[in-house]
């Protein structure tokens, strides 16, 4: 199956250049109207997603996990063909990175880097800051405001300068604020105060002055309280002179449960009337299992309708997906009874959200 990706792959892209060197727009051969309607239609399926997000000025994500990315080939072939941009799952996150006080285990990060360089695609970065995954030697210690200070500060000179100009985008702080927009009482806001979400996008900028500074958060869609909170905070943010450049919506979705689009479109106008882009950096719709060729069809209609809503605006850099196979998934584990949330099966069979999220990025 892998050779047959690979050459799938080596194809299409020898395909895609003579179309953008010879500005073909389809085969002159002495076959049938109907045989060469079914050709262009394979030869389209076959077009990876990322060609498509490239038409649109877009990347087009998923977050990888490294243990298939190294022991399953499929999901590599996969992972290298369709996606222009890739998230470590886990491999960035601080307890991954720093096990042990000034120790650096750089090899998962190191791997994923080096994969997205070979197939030429971009790294979102995740995460920095967040109140989850804080290393144990860190969580347990007892440390005053300057140590941690020092430490957050050491920890992301250390990681962005390793990365700089390799990766393009980070999630700077994630998850700051609780779902009533009052400030997270997380690790850092215990030790430092709220100004460490200020720090932490200083010191990355100084970092990587070229990349792509973000704030990224859930359940901040939709007009409300959470989102006014976001909307607020990035305001004062960039009103200070902080080097936040965008925000990102997770956007972990159950079917047919959707932010109203209106509102939306409306939180989506607002942050970009900062000067803030736009990415969608986590998206799944997951589903009540067993899932139904109804509730399939249905979560089809919701990825486009999502992508359909956030293509509006110009402002929309990137559209992730938090993985690309139901095999490897976190919904059944973080949400009992829910699944089925990605848009290939978990035999690797392309569902009817894959075709509707192509026919989305074709502008269809």
């Amino acid at each position: 199956m892998t050779q047959v990706l690979q050459m799938m792959y080596s194809f299409v892209m020898r395909f895609l250049f003579a179309v953008s060197r010879l500005g073909l727009v389809g085969w002159v051969c002495a076959v049938s109207v109907s045989e060469s309607a079914q050709s262009a239609s394979e030869e389209a399926s076959a077009i990876p997603l990322r060609h498509w997000a490239q038409r649109r000025d877009i990347q087009f994500g998923t977050a990888i996990d490294m243990e298939p990315l190294r022991r399953e080939s499929d999901y590599r072939a996969r992972a290298g063909m369709e996606f222009s941009m890739l998230t470590p799952a886990n491999a960035m996150k601080m307890d991954a990175l720093q096990p042990a006080r000034g120790e650096f285990y750089w090899s998962d990060a190191d791997e994923l880097v080096n994969f997205a360089e070979s197939h030429a695609q971009r790294v979102h970065g995740h995460t920095l800051v967040w109140h989850r995954q804080v290393p144990k030697w860190l969580e347990t210690g007892t440390w005053s405001r300057d140590e941690l200070l020092h430490l957050l500060r050491e920890h992301i000179f250390t990681v962005v300068g390793r990365y700089r100009g390799r990766v393009q985008l980070w999630d700077v702080v994630n998850e700051a604020l609780n779902d009533d927009g009052s400030r997270r009482p997380s690790f850092w806001q215990r030790g430092i105060g709220p100004d460490y979400i200020e720090k932490a996008f200083r010191w990355a900028h100084e970092a990587d002055p070229t990349a792509i500074l973000i704030y990224n958060d859930y359940n901040a869609e939709d007009l409300g309280v959470k989102s006014n909170a976001v909307y607020e905070m990035l305001r004062d943010l960039k009103a200070q002179g902080v080097p936040v450049h965008g925000v990102g919506f997770q956007m972990h979705v159950t079917v047919r449960q959707l932010p109203n689009v209106k509102d939306f479109q409306a939180n989506l106008k607002r942050l970009a009337d900062l000067g803030l882009e736009l990415h969608v950096t986590e998206l799944d719709v997951r589903i009540p299992l067993p899932a139904t060729p109804e509730s399939l069809s249905q979560q089809a209609k919701d990825y486009q309708k999502i992508f359909d809503a956030a293509m509006a605006f110009p402002q929309l850099r990137s559209f992730s997906l938090w993985g690309f196979t139901d095999r490897h998934s976190w919904i059944p584990h973080e949400f009992k009874g829910y699944g089925a949330g990605l848009i290939w099966d978990e035999h690797d069979q392309p569902k009817p959200a894959f075709s509707a999220l192509q026919e989305a990025l074709k502008g269809n």
